[in-house]
């Protein structure tokens, strides 16, 4: 048998030489760069040159990466909404928004559907902890006075994604069209009717008829599904962006570090370099670490936890599922969605104050706030003594919204009488 030919093993050599190179090569097309190591330009060139990453700077300070300051607030709010986003698409697989058949295709994701009450049970409780941890984000904001200037337009952003987590929560709340949903949407849409001069229109707007019906199920539908999501991801996009462009989260002032004069060319204008003292004022230390691996093995964690808080909710608790809605027997109380039940307490002593008047005043103080409070002292810092008056009345307004919803959720009984829950 002959040797091969110099071609023969050139091409051979070539084709291994590929195959060994296949895995690094789709690497470097995807990431562009290898795994980083420890320079700090290597580290730099997989923020900048990977498509998830480059939104995140190069370096970060200390200062935010500490857990108390946040305690993962913003990103858990994020991570909840692409977990309900996938689970939502799913279960747009399965479910079609008619009256007549919503409630079958509930019970088909229970009996007929692999995974389908779990998966259910993942899109409910991450809807739950999603309204509960944007407030708790909101608050952790206002409380360390981090919508000071010029954070004041990126806190307005934040009050209205806040809004449109409370209403992407309750189009959604509607879609099983069971007992509990046909109710709650009737009694919150009742409150929407007290607005003045224009309550009922927008009551009939959100519905499409004068009752919950196929037309309020398909607006909800719409709703939930493309309109408020698309809004929020828009939004979310902005927030994020302002963060980078306001210098990252906001932190306490550092102490400046006195330099002594140093002697070296300076150049003034077009006068050229002129020889001559120059003391360089307002020097801090660099207390920045570089995005990777720090900032992102934090943001992994926050990721992983609460994924694993979801999992393990949707694993023991299942989101409930009441009887078909049966339009002549309402229970005795109706009540809002959870987080509409403050609302609803309120109601209960005066219509357009509770329903209206004391929410929106809520609103417009939320929205206002950063332009009336133009201090300095206490940014970053959590209750800081500066902002006592602030920390004070916003404390007053969270806790009576939560002991409203306390009262509404276990002290209200038929009639909207006070109950003992015990």
């Amino acid at each position: 048998m002959s040797p091969p030919t110099p071609l023969q093993s050139e091409s051979k050599g070539g084709l291994a030489r590929v195959l060994r190179e296949l895995p690094s090569n789709v690497w470097s097309s995807v990431f562009r760069h290898k795994l980083p190591g420890a320079s700090g330009l290597e580290r730099s060139q997989t923020s900048f040159t990977n498509f998830f990453l480059h939104i995140h700077p190069v370096k970060v300070h200390r200062h935010t990466l500490r857990p108390l300051l946040t305690i993962g607030l913003g990103l858990m709010s994020f991570f909840l909404f692409v977990i309900l986003t996938v689970t939502g698409i799913l279960l747009m697989f399965y479910y079609v928004p008619s009256t007549t058949q919503a409630y079958d295709r509930m019970l088909d994701l229970r009996g007929s559907v692999a995974f389908g009450t779990f998966l259910r049970n993942m899109h409910r409780w991450g809807a739950h902890f999603m309204v509960a941890v944007v407030f708790l984000h909101m608050c952790r904001v206002f409380f360390t006075g981090s919508y000071r200037k010029p954070r004041e337009f990126n806190w307005v952003i934040g009050v209205v994604l806040l809004l449109l987590t409370l209403f992407s929560s309750f189009t959604g709340y509607l879609l099983p069209w069971d007992q509990l949903a046909f109710w709650a949407i009737t009694v919150g849409t009742a409150i929407a009717g007290y607005a003045p001069f224009v309550g009922n229109e927008m009551r009939y707007l959100l519905l499409g008829d004068n009752a919950v019906g196929q037309e309020a199920l398909l607006r909800f539908y719409v709703l939930h599904i493309a309109v408020l999501p698309a809004l929020m991801m828009l939004l979310v996009a902005i927030h994020f962006w302002r963060i980078r462009k306001d210098g990252g989260l906001a932190r306490p002032a550092e102490p400046v570090r006195d330099v002594a004069p140093v002697t070296r060319p300076r150049l003034i204008g077009v006068q050229g370099f002129v020889r001559g003292p120059f003391t360089k004022i307002g020097n801090t230390p660099d207390n920045t670490v570089y995005a990777w691996p720090h900032l992102f093995i934090a943001e992994l964690f926050v990721f992983v936890l609460t994924l694993a808080v979801v999992l393990v909710m949707s694993i023991f608790f299942d989101a409930p599922l009441e009887e078909p809605v049966n339009m002549t027997h309402p229970p005795n109380p109706a009540k809002a969605p959870w987080y509409f039940l403050g609302l609803q307490e309120m109601v209960s002593y005066s219509a357009f104050w509770g329903g209206v008047g004391i929410p929106g005043l809520m609103v417009l103080a939320l929205l206002i706030a950063p332009y009336l409070d133009r201090g300095t002292k206490g940014t970053g810092e959590w209750f800081a003594k500066e902002r006592l008056l602030a920390n004070t009345l916003f404390l007053t307004f969270a806790l009576l919204n939560i002991i409203m919803i306390v009262i509404g959720t276990f002290f209200r009984g038929p009639n909207w009488e006070f109950v003992s829950p015990w």
